[in-house]
């Protein structure tokens, strides 16, 4: 048995909408790919001012970041 997963949104493809939300507008804003900001690796610190966060890439193929 297999599941139909065509109507389940978490499963679901990006809208165009949805992309055209997410693309940096023209010289406002920079794109990065988030295989390039990991490098290879599930997880990665990020400084921000004097704080310092943790960005993962989880089995689930989700990014969480936490403080």
């Amino acid at each position: 048995m297999s599941l139909d997963r065509s109507h389940d949104p978490l499963h679901a493809e990006p809208s165009s909408s949805h992309a055209a939300a997410c693309s940096p507008a023209q010289g406002t804003q920079v794109l990065l790919d988030s295989a390039g900001l990991l490098a290879g690796q599930r997880e990665i610190c990020i400084r921000h001012g004097n704080e310092l966060y943790r960005l993962r890439h989880t089995r689930n193929d989700k990014l969480i970041l936490t403080k």
